[in-house]
């Protein structure tokens, strides 16, 4: 149901996807990883053993964009629905869980990041006028995601791909895609990056990918690693106030509700529990002006 295969002798991206099981083989036994085997963060869950930083996820450029600034592709849409499933008993399409981490530059993982979801149907279609297979979520304390779908339809000129936008508090917005191993097309996509494969394998009538993002965020270095195996819960709450404003961290906020930070009006876009760091003016996929 999810398109053409081949064999990873057909494909180059393969040789990219042949250095993760042995990457994970040295993680499960404590082993130093070389440093030549970090350049795809498919399954970034530990720094060389000389010390050193993380590559950040590469940021991927649709080639379709009207204008260059319009880095996510025609197809984004903000307001998507609060939810980590994009899938119900009706769905046709082959079952797809990604899941993964998001880190920054010293492999700490990140809690509260906004992860925003979109992708085409078992056909190739997006929808334009709803919000099927569209989805934002947060990653939970561990740093952890888990997204479940389809794998996605093709469509003329694209390889098979998944969008995602991810933000940090306070962060910048980093719009990038995830690639499937082993398709044909990944050799003739232009805009198609190895770094950003998902690790992949079929699990009886679905299949499970896993891919840890690296945001390019300073961190301090330290020993903690990603342990738990707990869905997304969202924000933690806080209590601050907004300095001239009716923003507050710790308020819930749905869609059309409208505050003022700053002396500027802004209007909800997204239903979210505020919290520092996401202040209207650092998250346009939540505020805009208004």
């Amino acid at each position: 149901m999810d398109g053409d295969q081949s064999t990873p002798e057909e494909s180059p991206d393969s040789r990219n996807f042949s250095r993760r099981p042995v990457l994970r083989a040295a993680l499960a036994a404590g082993v130093a990883v070389p440093a030549a085997l970090m350049g795809v963060p498919a399954l970034a869950r530990t720094i060389p053993s000389t010390g050193g930083q993380l590559e950040p996820t590469p940021q991927c450029d649709d080639g379709d964009d009207p204008t260059p600034a319009q880095t996510e592709g025609p197809y984004f849409k903000p307001n998507s629905p609060l939810r980590s499933s994009l899938v119900d008993a009706g769905t046709v399409g082959t079952r797809l869980t990604v899941t993964g981490f998001v880190f920054g530059l010293r492999c700490q993982p990140i809690a509260n990041v906004l992860m925003d979801f979109w992708q085409a149907d078992n056909n190739g279609v997006y929808d334009n006028t709803g919000f099927k297979f569209r989805g934002h979520q947060f990653t939970d304390a561990s740093g952890k995601f888990t997204l479940t779908t389809i794998v996605p339809g093709l469509y003329p000129g694209r390889t098979r791909h998944i969008h995602v936008k991810v933000q940090a508090p306070g962060g910048r917005v980093l719009t990038t895609q995830l690639y499937f191993p082993g398709e044909p097309r990944n050799n003739t996509d232009t805009i198609y990056d190895p770094r950003l494969l998902m690790t992949m394998r079929n699990v009886g009538q679905g299949r499970e990918g896993q891919y840890d993002f690296v945001l390019n965020i300073q961190q301090t270095p330290t020993t903690t690693r990603p342990t738990s195996t707990t869905q997304p819960t969202g924000p933690t709450t806080t209590t601050s106030n907004a300095p001239g404003g009716t923003w507050a961290a710790g308020t819930a906020y749905s869609p059309g509700t409208k505050v003022t930070y700053g002396g500027t009006s802004y209007v909800c876009l997204q239903a979210h529990t505020a919290q520092a760091g996401w202040e209207p003016p650092n998250v346009p996929a939540l505020w805009r002006v208004g």
